[in-house]
């Protein structure tokens, strides 16, 4: 080596040494800090912790088990990244606490929690923890009647973003709990959740709660209700199938060819995707899955934004309910997605819930997009229950009592910055005896919501109505748990209308019933109504029934938003067929003719009944141009030969000259202003009240011949009693009177006793022309709680005979 060589190799040799003393320095730095954290009691650090995250959650935080640290090699790393440990932390018992004001101790409480830290990626400012264990988590939330609640945090500000990132990947945990009470809502239920062990797809527990809600509808409505469901469901899947079939070849998209060769192979495929029209997306639509009404939406699960069923959104979390909300029992079960799934707001969020409010059963299946901020719902939802007024103290829509019902359907919710908007659509279901199809929309607005919707019946079981007005029987009251009955000798219903509900909701909505199925001896045949309720105030504009092959239109005012409730009647009936009218009474199939009528009452009362006992104004009916049988007509004179003869030989009908009512009410009161019929026969005049404070009737019926009678037993006939148990029969003291002559001639000579039976002729006909201008007059009625005036009987000098009060 020469002397200039030597001085280049010495400093590299320092160099060399240097790096060499650096290392070791690291290394024995990092086997001290490896030593410090191995063997230093991190309990120690418990109050540094504890103190720290109080001040960063405004709540007092405690630690009170263990605090450990400890290191493990990372699983599923390789290559060098396998030699690098991960941090792994575990505190246990830690409890977080409640405000002053509330009744528990703890918000939450946690007996275990540990997790590991990537090592490497602190570098960049990145905390990425693969999985959080949580044993045994339990979360207690509560609101007060002044909307204060315990899970609103006081978190210090920032005066800026964070450097930081938190990357996690999975939380699991063993059992958990979660007790949620709400004295503004008056809930107060239990929640226990659990991992399932294995994710579900969305489509497994769509067949399955499908077939448990059909038979739950099942025993709702009855086998025969359900059968009938079941059909209309398979009824609207072939029809959405061949709706998809145009749709694919009028649009030649793939998506859409795709979307209909899968629905119409889905019996054997399983499941297809088809586009939504709610959301935009495609969705997943998994059969054997019922429609529940008309148009393709209704059967499809809740749309997803995937390319395919293998995207489809998984359950991974069980729970089940218990408790009670505004003072009913509930109870259920039901499936969460996966908590990270929480995180990811374009993620679809699916749910899934069976449960029971007190009579009411709850079922549904979908998703939640946003979840953390509620942006929309897509969801297939079941309802059954006793009465459908029974949702109101789960949901606050004002419905009417309704026999049991069962309806399935597809709800969509929107949460616009405007307010809330929830639609069930294309539902469709049973009430009783009834199919019941249409869309329901739910809006959020101030001061009230609104309930809009068109609702179809095909199949309307008239006696279906009946507890809208409390005019069911005590059975079907007690079977839906209204504790109301109707007294045993009364007609008109006595329960009284729900007032306060009215005010929690506005509505507008269309019913129409294509075909009434009913009593054979009643006429009705359709039916057609526009619900409007708008503070409080309730009103019917038009209340449409078909009748004897004309129309009976009302428009129904109810005013319940005071006390007592205010109600306005106008009825309008036209072209009403005799015949059809009594399709019972054999004597009147050859009739003719038709009935126009009007009446316009007011009445104030907070029932049916009420309304009635207090009802004023008019009430006009007008018969012209008609037949009617000769037999009834000369049983209503009781001429005994013409009856009999008739009965005999005779077919012959009567033409009706004209036939009139006009009765005036007056608090509660009918009386007749003019209630008689004309024929080329005989008068029939009829006078009396009828009394709807106690469904009470006395009327008097005076018949006059217009032709010479032999045999005529001519005696006023009456109609007495109440209308639960009415009488009909002749004046006994009038018949007995002519019987008494009859015998006294007898005893003279035996042929004059036939002069009492002998009825001549009193041709004095009704002012036909008079009557119809009468009649055209509107008929009217003074404001709720003022009385009519009273009855104006017609002058004898105008010709028209005061009812009652013709001449015998």
């Amino acid at each position: 080596m020469t002397p200039e060589q030597t001085p280049a190799r010495t400093p590299g040799r320092r160099v060399g040494k240097i790096i060499a003393w650096l290392v070791a320095l690291v290394a024995v730095l990092v086997a001290v800090v490896v030593v410090v954290f191995l063997t230093f009691d991190w309990n120690r650090a418990r109050p540094w912790v504890d103190d720290k995250v109080s001040q960063a959650i405004g709540r007092t935080f405690r630690i009170e088990g263990d605090l450990k640290l400890g290191w493990r090699h990372p699983v599923g790393e390789s290559g060098w990244r396998a030699w690098v440990p991960w941090p792994r932390f575990s505190a246990a018992h830690i409890t977080v606490a409640n405000p002053d004001w509330a009744k528990t101790r703890y918000f939450a409480t946690l007996d275990e929690i540990d997790f590991e830290v990537e090592l490497l990626p602190l570098l960049a400012h990145r905390i990425v923890v693969p999985v959080i264990n949580l044993v045994n988590p339990s979360v207690d939330l509560e609101r007060t009647q002044d909307d204060r609640n315990n899970w609103t945090f006081k978190l210090p500000s920032s005066s800026g973003p964070s450097t930081w990132k938190l990357d996690l990947h999975d939380i699991t945990f063993a059992k958990g709990y979660i007790a949620y009470a709400d004295r503004k809502t008056k809930a107060d239920v239990q929640l226990t959740v659990d991992t399932l062990g294995q994710a579900v797809p969305i489509g497994d527990v769509m067949a399955a709660q499908e077939s448990a809600s059909r038979n739950a509808s099942a025993q709702m409505v009855g086998k025969a209700g359900a059968a009938r469901l079941a059909a209309q469901a398979k009824a609207i899947e072939a029809s959405e199938a061949a709706a998809a079939s145009e749709a694919s070849a009028a649009s030649g998209s793939r998506t859409a060819t795709a979307a209909a060769s899968s629905a119409s192979g889905a019996a054997g495929s399983g499941s297809a995707v088809t586009a939504s029209k709610a959301s935009g997306s495609a969705a997943v639509r998994t059969n054997p899955v019922a429609s529940t009404g008309s148009g393709a939406s209704s059967s499809s699960a809740p749309s997803q934004p995937t390319t395919g069923p293998a995207s489809a959104p998984l359950y991974a979390i069980g729970w089940t309910l218990k408790g009670t909300y505004n003072h009913a029992a509930v109870s259920g079960t039901g499936k969460l997605g996966g908590v990270l799934a929480l995180q990811d707001a374009n993620r679809p969020f699916p749910v899934q819930a069976d449960m029971r409010a007190g009579d009411t059963h709850i079922a549904l299946v979908g998703t939640i997009t946003d979840p953390a901020h509620l942006a929309a719902v897509d969801l297939r939802l079941w309802l059954q229950g006793a009465s459908m007024a029974h949702l109101y103290t789960l949901t606050g829509i004002t419905l009417p009592e309704t026999p049991p019902y069962a309806t399935e359907g597809r709800l969509v919710g929107q949460f616009r910055r405007d307010g809330k908007v929830f639609r069930y659509e294309n539902f469709t279901g049973r009430v009783g005896g009834s199919d019941l199809n249409g869309t329901l929309a739910w809006f959020q607005r101030q001061p009230r919501p609104l309930l809009q919707g068109q609702l179809v019946s095909n199949l309307l079981q008239f006696s279906d109505l009946a507890p809208i007005i409390g005019a069911d029987t005590n059975a079907s009251k007690r079977k839906r748990g209204d504790v109301a009955t109707q007294p045993a000798n009364r007609v008109i219903p006595v329960e009284e209308f729900r007032t306060d509900r009215w005010k929690a909701i506005d509505a507008d909505v269309t019913l129409t019933g294509r075909r009434i199925v009913k009593n054979a001896n009643l006429p009705i045949t359709d039916l057609y109504t526009h619900v409007v309720l708008r503070d409080g105030a309730l009103s019917l504009h038009p209340l449409r029934f078909g009748v004897a092959g004309g129309t009976l239109d009302s428009n129904i005012d109810l005013d319940g938003s005071g006390v007592p409730l205010k109600g306005r009647f106008a009825t309008a009936a036209r072209h009403l067929k005799l015949k059809q009218l009594f399709p019972g009474v054999k004597s009147m199939q050859s009739a003719l003719g038709e009935i126009n009528g009007d009446a316009s009452l007011t009445a104030t009362g907070n029932s049916p009944a009420a309304l009635a006992s207090t009802s004023n104004g008019e009430v006009k009916a007008l018969v012209t141009q008609g037949t009617i049988s000769l037999l009834l007509m000369e049983a209503a004179g009781l001429n005994v030969a013409n009856v009999v003869y008739e009965k005999l030989f005779g077919t012959r009908d009567v033409k009706i000259n004209c036939a009139a009512a006009d009765f005036v009410a007056t608090d509660g009161v009918l009386d007749s202003r003019v209630f008689a019929l004309d024929t080329e026969d005989a008068v029939i005049d009829i006078g009396g009240k009828v009394n709807l404070h106690d469904e009470s009737m006395d009327l008097n019926i005076h018949p006059h011949t217009k032709g010479f009678r032999v045999f005529s037993l001519r005696s006023p006939l009456y109609v007495k009693g109440t209308f639960k148990d009415p009488h009909v029969g002749v004046d006994a003291a009038a018949l007995a009177l002519r019987g008494g002559a009859m015998v006294g001639l007898g005893l003279i000579n035996p042929f004059a006793a036939l002069i009492p039976l002998i009825a001549p002729s009193n041709n004095k006909p009704l002012p036909c022309a008079n009557l119809l201008a009468q009649m055209r007059q509107q008929p009217t009625a003074p404001p709720p709680g003022q009385k009519e005036k009273a009855p104006r009987l017609p002058s004898a000098d105008k010709g028209m005979p005061a009812s009652g009060a013709a001449s015998r």
